[in-house]
């Protein structure tokens, strides 16, 4: 059963990070198409998939391979640190302290990048098109692989975890194509809270298994961890907050 608790968490995870990178690939391969047209913006994606597909089909089985509490050790410190680190952003927006990001804006500034390029290699523009939409591709993939990798190892949940970043990857691509224009309204700070919360709890409850911490309650401490990374959230939130509002006349 304790595969059965995962496997939510490791879906919702997995789909919720590649909905956030899958927006802001997006973006740029939109800002290639509207700069040159479909045909390297498309090729161009479609490489960076097939690369993606070969690294998650090629490292998949290989860790299956390395010791199980070695495994979960690293990989939970990774996703720790990864996770925080998106808590970190999604909290410092939150507060004001940083800029929301602007799919827009970043759709304006890749396309008027393209355009000077254009202006200057013109050329070459077809290759160079191509190769910004595949690089747009393959390092938010990257991120995407890295999580459906990490909350799967070693829990035979690599089919459910991919088939939630697939999920969002389609559910993002037919949206963004439907309407040929950044996905603006996509609430992207708040899924980075989130995902930022269950990564987090990912990581302290594997890296507790790889150290044979004997968790309370088991594969059910990840909801405990996650409740208190948002609650540790929302706090800092209010507190990151505060100085600004105490500043005011």
């Amino acid at each position: 059963m304790g595969s059965l608790v995962h496997i939510g968490p490791a879906m919702t995870a997995a789909f919720l990070a590649s909905l956030v990178e899958a927006v802001e690939a997006l973006t740029i391969v939109l800002a290639v198409a509207a700069v040159r047209g479909w045909r390297p913006a498309g090729l161009g994606a479609i490489a960076g998939l097939v690369l993606l597909v070969l690294i998650v089909v090629v490292l998949g089985p290989l860790l299956d391979r390395v010791p199980l509490h070695l495994l979960q050790l690293a990989i939970g410190v990774l996703l720790l640190l990864f996770g925080m680190r998106w808590l970190r952003k999604a909290i410092l927006r939150s507060a004001g302290v940083i800029p929301l990001h602007d799919e827009a804006m970043a759709f304006a500034t890749e396309t008027a990048e393209l355009r000077e390029q254009a202006r200057r290699r013109e050329s070459r523009l077809d290759w160079l098109a191509g190769l910004t939409s595949f690089k747009a591709v393959l390092l938010e993939g990257l991120e995407v692989v890295f999580i459906v990798i990490a909350v799967s190892a070693g829990r035979g949940l690599l089919v459910p975890a991919s088939a939630g970043a697939l999920a969002a990857c389609l559910l993002v691509a037919g949206a963004g194509f439907a309407v040929h224009r950044p996905l603006a309204r996509v609430p992207e700070n708040t899924l980075k809270f989130a995902v930022g919360v269950m990564l987090s709890a990912f990581g302290i409850f594997w890296t507790g298994e790889g150290l044979v911490v004997a968790w309370p309650g088991e594969d059910l401490a990840i909801v405990a961890f996650a409740a208190l990374f948002l609650s540790v959230g929302f706090a800092a939130v209010a507190l990151a907050r505060r100085p600004s509002t105490e500043a005011l006349p």
